[in-house]
């Protein structure tokens, strides 16, 4: 018993001391529930104290709460700390913080008073960045110990609209703040930076009168109080436009524009608004928010007074009462009287200066020199280019190549100034991004030589760095026009490709991904484009299709044409493929242009001389832009800019590769040619100038194999004797001397000294060469050669001399060789054993025919044995039978050969015959010379 009742004595008392514990925590968790909720009570008091301002709260609490309690006391008190910490502060520092601020922020005309300034027009660049700030007046806070005044500046110019609330009784405050603030920004920049559009809806005239001198120099517009609305679309107008054509490479506003590239002509548009309170119709309104909205970032400006205006911007308020005011910039603890404006007088002599200044500017005929930038090879090319190409009432025209206008179509008939134009856009660009940001492929069909100045001639040794290929006289080469329209097409794969792998689109992200790569834009530049298209043929069935895909698929990988022609109507080749001209938005027309712009704007049949249409936007009337060129033709012009960039070239820099169709490509200059060495298995043969960008020599690989033996077709001694001169040249510069045998038999007399002459340079080198004259030579070597071949096919090894065999004229020796020997076997037959076996004994026949038929006379059957051939005045329609039985669409042109390869072509290619008096007169170049 006495234990049960210490058990339970136990248990009640430990469960009192649960009790117990129980009843300190609950007590304790309350207090700190009651403290949370004192400091949750006393932080929310605190942010609506801030939300209305503690003089607010002060003089009316219920603003906070419905009844006073600890929580809206202390937070009462916290707020009058900080006020006295912050007065504290103020005192010592805060007056002459915001000077220093103001004085940063707001330099030169922005902040100096306008006695400093008022008077001188400005000299700022368009491309030098705005002030951050603009002084209004003198700024107070009375509720602080230290009431010292400071500068009070608003955000304006690419940072804020400003919208300015007033009352009857301080109108004329209204209109002095916003003529000191117009004042600032005119005479802060060059005349013409600023243009200024005034409404206001209580008058037509008599607003700002100060700054009307400079309505007549088109510096400010009056706009009619009833037609606010065309006012609003003209920025719009001009919103659009910035948007198509300064902002199309990827840049947001311009102000990132000129941080990124140092460049902006654009000039800056205020536009002022002078309501009387009232709302605007709900159209107008809703004009006047797009303006706000997207205005900044195209260089407009808002300046509205007592209109209300609610957008989703950048906004700045001022508040005009009696003889103050207050600004959302200094809160309304401050008081802001503003700064007194000058006299009528000194502001319309000042706006008379600026006028003047900016008439004599703009009417100053502008020359080259003026597309020139101060500093040259400053801009990036990274989102497109843009660069001046004339001027229009003083002020830069551009023309841009960017993702939305990737391509550039140039109309004008002849002298209208089609060639100044080209130099003046190209001079622009050259001017302002280097050979790194920009290369240029430039074409003149026809007769031209409009590009030749490009490159290093006799006269003048400089060249333009940007240049990679130029080509002049081309006239009826058009397989150039078709081989650069491949190089782009094979660029733009290339370029592709790369930004595959690193997984963007276009050549601005590549560069960004890539760095360390070299991705220039590609301006190539083809004149008289139309000369490529001329025939109904291979060449513009393929030409048409490589257009097409490198106009649709070049602009995002930075390749970019300008097609530039007399007359583009009659184009037959581009009937019925519209996609081709469409993506050529810029369009150039120049005077009396037609078909170049859309079908209803004729503005380029009412231009003067010198002058031209630029219109980004696919030639439509509202993109036309009017712009004088300047003469880019004239001594001390482009040539002198040339020179400028060549003394800048890079070290080890190369001029560009010239196709001059007029010229035949010298042997002794060819990289291919300079680049052969001895030693080779199986030396090539060159035959002549392949027509493609690189100037690659035609070859032929003298294997061990059947067929590989060559043909010269055609009655023009000059180009077969050039053919198998540089065949035999080729050849021996490829073998070591005594390394190689040459046998040359001149058939026909005036091959004579030709073949003397090639025999001097062979045995120069070094090598055999056994030289015979006359018909009965040719049956004498080609059955000492047919012997050696019975010889050669009984050895083993590869230790045979090869032998070059070089028939000057073989149909002349046919009837000889008819004849039979008392073996009964003729000298044809001895010659077609020679062709059929001698190449897999090292024995080479190179000869030349006369014309086809001959060939295959000597042949008497297949003609498989001419493995490779160069026909000249041969119809396309004879060579059938050599091309593998395939069509050959070809006529004979002067200096011009067809080449084809059984082993390597699928079709014949057109090549160009050496100039081989280098190779012969001064000799041939050492072993691997440049």
């Amino acid at each position: 018993m006495r234990k049960r009742n210490e058990r339970r004595s136990s248990i009640e008392t430990a469960f009192e001391h649960l009790r117990t514990t129980v009843a300190t925590a609950l007590g304790a968790a309350e207090n700190e529930l009651e403290r949370v909720r004192a400091s949750y009570a006393q932080r929310e008091f605190a942010q609506r104290i801030a939300a209305v301002g503690l003089a607010r709260a002060e003089r009316d609490p219920s603003v906070v709460c419905d009844s006073r309690d600890l929580a809206f006391d202390g937070a009462m008190q916290e707020a009058r700390s900080e006020r006295e910490q912050i007065f504290t502060e103020w005192s010592g520092h805060g007056p002459d913080r915001l000077a220093a601020l103001v004085a940063e922020a707001a330099p030169g005309t922005a902040g100096r008073p306008w006695q400093d300034w008022l008077g001188e027009p400005g000299t700022a660049e368009a491309s030098s960045l705005p002030p951050q700030l603009w002084r209004i007046g003198t700024g107070q806070v009375p509720a602080s110990p230290d009431p010292r005044p400071f500068p009070v500046a608003v955000p304006m110019i690419d940072e804020a609209h400003l919208r300015i609330t007033s009352n009857r009784q301080n109108l004329e405050a209204r209109e002095s703040l916003v003529q000191n603030l117009v004042l600032r920004m005119l005479s802060h920049y060059k005349p013409g930076l600023v243009r200024v559009h005034v409404w206001d809806v209580a008058q037509l005239t008599g607003t700002l009168p100060g700054l009307y001198p400079l309505t007549n120099a088109g510096l400010l517009t009056a706009h009619d109080p009833t037609r606010l609305g065309e006012m609003l679309e003209e920025l719009s107008d001009h919103i659009r436009r910035i948007h198509t054509s300064a902002l199309n490479g990827g840049h947001i506003s311009l102000r990132a524009l000129a941080e990124d590239t140092g460049q902006r002509d654009e000039p800056w548009r205020i536009a002022v608004l002078f309501g009387d309170g009232e709302p605007l119709r709900e159209e107008q309104q809703q004009q006047l928010q797009r303006v706000a909205r997207n205005g900044l970032a195209c260089g407009i400006q808002l300046i509205v007074a007592d209109l209300p205006m609610t957008v989703n911007s950048s906004v700045e308020s001022v508040t005009l009462h009696a003889e103050e005011a207050r600004t959302s910039m200094t809160g309304p603890e401050a008081v802001v009287r503003l700064d007194a404006p000058p006299s009528r007088e000194l502001v319309t002599k000042a706006c008379s200066a600026i006028a003047t200044e900016f008439v004599t500017r703009r009417s100053r005929v502008r020359t080259f020199a003026d597309l020139v930038p101060e500093t040259l090879w400053v801009q990036r090319s990274a989102s497109g280019l843009q660069a001046p190409a004339g001027f229009h009432e003083g002020e830069p025209v551009k023309v841009t190549l960017g993702d939305a206008s990737p391509h550039t179509l140039i109309g004008g008939p002849s002298g209208s100034g089609k060639t100044n134009f080209l130099y003046s856009m190209l001079g622009g660009m050259v001017a302002r991004y280097s050979p790194d940001e920009l290369e240029l492929y430039l074409l003149d069909f026809k007769e031209g030589v409009s590009f030749a100045q490009f490159t290093p001639g006799r006269r003048d040794p400089t060249w333009l760095p940007h240049a990679q290929l130029v080509g002049v006289n081309v006239n009826e080469d058009r397989e150039f026009g078709l081989a650069l329209l491949r190089f782009l097409a094979t660029e733009m794969r290339r370029r592709a490709d790369a930004a595959k792998a690193h997984e963007v689109t276009k050549l601005e992200e590549l560069r960004a991904e890539n760095p360390s790569g070299r991705w220039p834009r590609i301006v190539a530049v083809i004149d008289e484009f139309q000369y490529l298209f001329a025939e109904r043929d291979t060449v513009s069935a393929q030409a048409t299709s490589l257009l097409e895909d490198v106009a649709r698929r070049g602009r995002s990988q930075g390749i970019h044409l300008v097609l530039a022609s007399q007359d583009v109507s009659g184009i037959e080749a581009f009937w019925g493929k519209p996609a081709i001209f469409e993506q050529f938005i810029l369009r150039i027309a120049l005077p009396k242009a037609r078909r170049v712009l859309a079908d209803q704007n004729e503005a380029a049949l009412a231009l003067p001389r010198w002058h031209a249409v630029i219109n980004h936007e696919s030639g439509v009337k509202h993109g036309n832009e009017v712009a004088r060129i300047p003469d880019a033709t004239a001594k001390g012009t482009f040539d002198e800019l040339q020179r400028r960039l060549w003394e800048r070239r890079q070290e080890g820099a190369a001029p560009p590769r010239l196709f001059d169709g007029s010229l035949l490509p010298a042997l002794s200059e060819l990289p291919d040619f300079t680049g052969l060495m001895t030693g080779s298995e199986s030396p090539v043969a060159l035959l002549g100038q392949v027509i493609d960008v690189n100037g690659t020599a035609a070859a032929v690989r003298m294997e061990r194999s059947p067929g590989r033996n060559l043909a010269v077709i055609g009655s023009v001694r000059v180009d077969a004797v050039s053919v198998l001169g540089a065949a035999a040249l080729s050849l021996a510069r490829q073998h070591d001397a005594k390394k190689a045998r040459f046998t040359v038999l001149g058939l026909v007399e005036e091959v004579a000294p030709d073949v003397e002459q090639l025999k001097g340079k062979l045995e120069e080198l070094g090598h055999e060469t056994d030289v015979r004259h006359g018909v009965d030579a040719a049956v004498e070597v080609v059955g000492e050669l047919a012997r050696k071949i019975d010889d050669r096919s009984g050895s083993v090894g590869n230790t045979e001399t090869p032998e070059y065999v070089l028939f000057y004229g073989v149909d002349a020796a046919h009837s000889a060789m008819e004849k039979k020997g008392h073996d009964f076997t003729s000298g044809l037959d001895h010659l077609r054993k020679l062709l059929k076996q001698g190449p897999e004994q090292r024995v080479h026949v190179l000869g030349w025919w006369r014309s086809a038929q001959r060939v295959k006379t000597t042949l008497m059957g297949p003609v498989d044995e001419i493995g490779a051939w160069v026909a000249f005045d041969v119809h396309g329609q004879e060579l059938s039978s050599f091309a593998a039985g395939q069509l050959v669409h070809w006529s004979p042109r002067a200096r011009r050969g067809l080449f084809f390869d059984r082993s390597v072509h699928s079709q014949p290619e057109v090549v160009l015959p050496f100039d081989l008096a280098g190779a012969l007169a001064a000799g041939i170049p050492e072993e691997g010379a440049e």
